[in-house]
């Protein structure tokens, strides 16, 4: 059984990687244009989906990967580059424009769960980061016990992280249109940063295993 200092540690490590309240003015940018109750289903689906990922991970850690023969810098990459075509579309306004050319019916269903999937459940919650830090803690906690508080864990960082996403409404029934579109164009900076920022680290991270790797 885990001790509570290494309980501790992997909640405290697992929370500031996922970073909650960092998440919620991104959340609010992807989301722009949703009614509450279809913002709250995005939310609830996305940290469910993040869930099922990160305890995969936890349970069977780096052999996921290794079985698909992906690294985790390769993982970054693909992430950073996926996240740039979302900034791009929030700083320039593609999104918007969509949204303009349709009705309000162009929120469907299937808009909203594309939505929580991707990016918000992969790779902004469950992000390269996160699934690192999972694969680490459940490399220092190798029995079925301790695997299960892990997931615990898991679970009550993601419940923290799906309340704050509720009360994210609330700041955008503050901000209201104008306090929208500037907080989407700058989040898009923002998110494309952290884009970059995994790029970076997935290079680094495959350069690495190339200079590593015998010749």
């Amino acid at each position: 059984m885990a001790s509570a200092d290494q309980l501790i540690n992997a909640f405290t490590t697992l929370l500031v990687t996922i970073d909650p309240p960092g998440l919620a003015p991104l959340f609010l940018g992807l989301t722009v244009g949703m009614s509450r109750p279809e913002r709250k289903q995005v939310a609830l689906r996305g940290v469910t989906i993040a869930f099922i990922i990160l305890a995969v991970f936890a349970l069977f850690g780096s052999s996921v990967l290794g079985v698909l023969g992906i690294s985790i810098g390769a993982f970054r990459l693909a992430g950073g580059l996926l996240l740039f075509w979302i900034a791009f579309e929030m700083v320039f306004e593609k999104r918007q424009d969509r949204k303009e050319k349709t009705t309000e019916v162009a929120i469907t269903k299937d808009h909203i769960e594309n939505i929580a999937v991707f990016p918000l459940a992969l790779p902004l919650i469950a992000g390269p980061g996160a699934i690192s830090a999972t694969i680490l803690l459940g490399g220092t906690l190798p029995s079925t016990v301790e695997r299960a508080q892990l997931i615990g864990v898991i679970a009550g960082c993601l419940l923290i992280t799906l309340v704050v996403l509720f009360l994210a409404d609330r700041l955008d029934r503050f901000l209201g249109v104008t306090g929208r579109a500037i907080l989407t164009r700058l989040l898009g900076v923002i998110l494309a940063a952290l884009a970059a920022q995994f790029v970076v680290d997935g290079a680094k991270s495959a350069l690495n295993l190339i200079s590593a790797t015998p010749t």
